[in-house]
Order: structure tokens, then C-alpha cells, then sequence
């Protein structure tokens, strides 16, 4: 019988008759593959039990990497409305080292511009309030604006003022009218998940008061290529960015961004720091050697992204190689949370619960409800305690240390830990 793979010829007809992607800078035709991890159904789309033997809508993951502007992306395949919907999964304030960084963030950059009562704060996607309820406490006037209905209702609930809102131009010409322009706007792993890039950087160049500052956290693209972090793509972050690019599309909206700090957090981040470029381009010492050390790794080259795609497949081998043989030795394994970026994992290396018996998580959101894709069930911490599995794969591996600390009684039964990310490790 013929096979398509026997008809390479099929193949290539069937990808020119593909619609031609472009850029969401700059608009340039996207011909340069970063990696393509197939296909997947949206990471925070959890499954009721009651729709557990229904179909779910899978979309391409596929990452190019644009050859004029060097922006890495996926395709605009799933509207925002859909992915960021009334029944959003995803709630900050379950992990309590984020809420530090929180709360470190607010206090750090609150002495750095002296705000007080008489300034304004706005946090884009600001989620359950938890940052914002930081600027709070301290008296300082402040607005979140979150798509996602269920997590403004959350933000509500602790006191934090809250548009229910999607980011843009049009949003920011009304809150500017109704609240006043903003001393500083905060993103906080934001600006990845916008797939109109565009708008959403015109809107806060709109909303920013003359002598105001925006900060924006997201996680580096430099830091995902060198620690084989192909797992945080997804289809919810858009974009992956490097410095250097980064700084070309603020600028090309009038801000500048004149300084950076390098973070720990989701496996290493950025923040950056931006302002009107009326007021100078100036950059700092560490935003000069950051630009420096991308140039070094030629990020301005499509050479410094080929190869990405097999590492990610050899991780894949190696993953499935300790599963593989873990269950052949009797081995229990059960996973820990449920975040996006886990989905990515099992759903690229066919993970299901022949390999993972189920998942726990600590937000009752996730709760009593099965992973997109792989359907592993997704339990209550104590479940740990209960089948003392023999491995504990943790697939926010960014967390792992509080997770290790929080679940160290593991040990008391032999149980042991496993990060996937950048390589498969276990640690006693």
C-alpha cells in the first residue's frame, strides 16, 4: 500500500497550498521553523468528567521564527476570547513564591519612582489581584485590567479594582479618559499572550503618563533556547522574545526600553523597563551587556535557532526512555500541577496515564478535572500521601524547589523527584 511518506512530493504541495503566515511585527512572510511540537488542545481548557468522552478542538503548535525581526511565534489559530474565556483556569495566587516576587516587585519599584497616594498604577492582565492588592495595602490608587471574567470577580473579592477588558488601544483611550493617564504600568507575563502586538504596545504608549514607566516581565527567549525549555510554548503565549527585539518594537511605538533586570523566575525572565522616547534613550550598564551577550549569541541570526528542534526531540526520547523503563520495573508515577506549560510536555511526548497515573494540583479550579489532551486526572494534593507513588514528576519545573520542599515527605516511602526540564533529572 502507498504511503503518503512514500510520495514525498504530496507533502510539499500540500505546505505551498498553505496560506502564508506573517509576522505580528512586522508582517514579514514566516518561512523559518523554531521547533513544531505538532498538535495540541488549549493548555487550560481542563475536561468536566462529564465531558470526558467528547472530542476537544486541537490546534497547530508550530513556532516559526521571522527572518526580518527575528520575533519567535506561533500563529493567531485560537481568538484571545477563546483562550482567556469566562472559566480561565489559571489563578496567580496559588504559588506562594510568585506572590513574594509579588510582593518584592511592589515594594522595589514603589522606592525607585517614590509613588504615593497622589499617582496612578495599572496592571494589564492583572489576573486574581495578586499584585495589585500589594499597591493596595500601601495607599496607592490602582486599576487591573483582566480579560478573563472569573479572575476580575476573584481581584474584586480582595479589594482591587478591576476592569474586565481585553488590552488595546481602544481600552486605553478609555481608561485614560475615565481614571487619567498612568505613572506605571505593570505586565506581568503578558505581553506574550497578546497576539495583536501592535495594538497592545500602541495602547500602553497611549495610556503612559509623559514622565511615566512601564515594567514587563516575561520569560527570555535566550533562556528557553539554552535551557531547552520548548515546553512554555503554548498556545496561549503568542510570542517569545529576546532583548534585542523586544526593544525594536517598543521603539517602533515610541517608547524606549532604557533598562532590564535578568529574573529566576518561569526558568529565567526579563524585566524591562520602559518610557516615552521623548524623554531620552539612555541605556543602563546592564541593559548595554544584555544587548551585548544576545549579539554574542547571534539572536540577529537565523543560524542560532537551527538545532532547537532536535534537542527538543532527543528530550523527548530520554523522557519517554525513564517512563518507559520505570513502568517495566513496577514503578508508581504521578505528576505534580497542572500549568500550561505540563500540557506541552505530555501532550508532545504522548504521555497519558499509561506512563502517569494522575496529577495534583493545588487550585480548586483544577480540581476534580482531567488534563487537556493526555485526560490525566488532575487530584488534591493529599492524594500524594494516600498512593505514596514512587516518582513525583514535576512538571512546573520553574517551582520545583518550593515543590520540593512542600511535598519532602515523599522521601519518608523512597519517593523520589523528577524535573523534565532541561533534561530529565531525579533527585533523591
Amino acid at each position: 500500500m502507498n504511503t503518503v511518506a512514500e510520495h514525498p512530493h504530496v507533502i510539499r504541495k500540500a505546505i505551498s497550498d498553505t496560506p502564508a503566515a506573517r509576522c505580528r511585527f512586522c508582517q514579514t512572510v514566516l518561512q523559518h521553523t523554531f521547533v513544531d511540537l505538532g498538535t495540541s488542545p488549549l493548555c487550560q481548557r481542563h475536561i468536566e468528567p462529564a465531558d470526558f468522552n467528547k472530542a476537544e478542538a486541537i490546534y497547530p503548535l508550530h513556532a516559526y521564527v521571522c527572518d526580518a525581526c527575528f520575533l519567535v511565534q506561533l500563529q493567531d489559530f485560537v481568538a484571545a476570547d477563546e483562550i482567556f474565556a469566562s472559566d480561565y483556569a489559571y489563578f496567580s495566587s496559588y504559588s506562594d513564591s510568585w506572590l513574594a516576587h509579588a510582593a518584592r516587585y511592589v515594594a522595589d519599584i514603589s522606592e525607585r519612582l517614590g509613588l504615593n497616594a497622589n499617582n496612578f498604577v495599572v496592571e494589564l492582565a492583572s489576573n486574581d489581584g495578586y499584585l495589585l492588592k500589594n499597591f493596595v495595602a500601601r495607599g496607592i490608587p490602582c486599576l487591573g485590567i483582566e480579560p478573563a471574567t472569573n479572575c476580575a470577580t476573584a481581584a474584586r473579592a480582595v479589594g482591587v479594582p478591576t476592569l474586565c477588558r481585553f488590552f488595546g488601544t481602544h481600552t486605553a483611550r478609555e481608561v485614560a479618559e475615565s481614571h487619567g493617564c498612568a505613572d506605571l504600568i505593570v505586565g506581568n507575563n503578558v505581553l506574550a499572550h497578546v497576539p495583536d502586538l501592535n495594538d497592545f504596545v500602541a495602547g500602553m504608549k497611549l495610556l503612559l503618563g509623559q514622565s511615566g514607566t512601564i515594567t514587563m516581565e516575561f520569560p527570555h527567549l535566550l533562556a528557553l533556547m539554552a535551557e531547552n525549555q520548548f515546553d512554555t510554548i503554548y498556545h496561549e503565549h503568542f510570542s517569545y522574545f529576546s532583548f534585542t527585539t523586544v526593544r525594536r518594537i517598543f521603539a517602533h511605538h515610541g517608547l524606549t526600553i532604557f533598562d532590564v533586570e535578568e529574573l529566576p523566575t518561569h526558568g529565567g525572565s526579563i524585566r524591562i523597563y520602559a518610557q516615552h522616547a521623548t524623554k531620552g534613550d539612555t541605556l543602563t550598564p546592564r541593559a548595554t551587556a544584555l544587548l551585548s551577550r544576545e549579539a554574542g549569541a547571534g539572536i540577529e541570526s537565523l543560524d542560532a535557532y537551527h538545532g532547537f528542534g532536535e534537542r527538543v526531540r532527543e528530550t523527548k526520547r530520554r523522557l519517554l526512555t525513564f517512563l518507559i523503563d520505570a513502568r517495566r520495573r513496577g514503578k508508581r508515577v504521578a505528576a505534580y500541577g497542572a500549568p500550561g506549560k505540563g500540557n506541552t510536555l505530555l501532550n508532545y511526548c504522548g504521555i497519558r496515564t499509561d506512563f502517569v497515573d494522575y496529577t495534583v494540583d493545588r487550585s480548586p479550579h483544577k480540581q476534580g478535572r482531567f488534563l487537556p489532551g493526555s485526560r490525566i486526572p488532575i487530584l488534591h494534593p493529599d492524594y500524594i500521601t494516600t498512593t505514596q507513588p514512587d516518582y513525583l514528576l514535576i512538571l512546573p519545573w520553574n517551582l520545583r524547589e518550593e515543590i520540593m520542599q512542600q511535598q519532602a515527605h515523599i522521601r519518608t516511602w523512597g519517593g523520589k523527584f523528577v524535573t523534565p526540564i532541561p533534561d530529565v533529572k531525579v533527585w533523591d
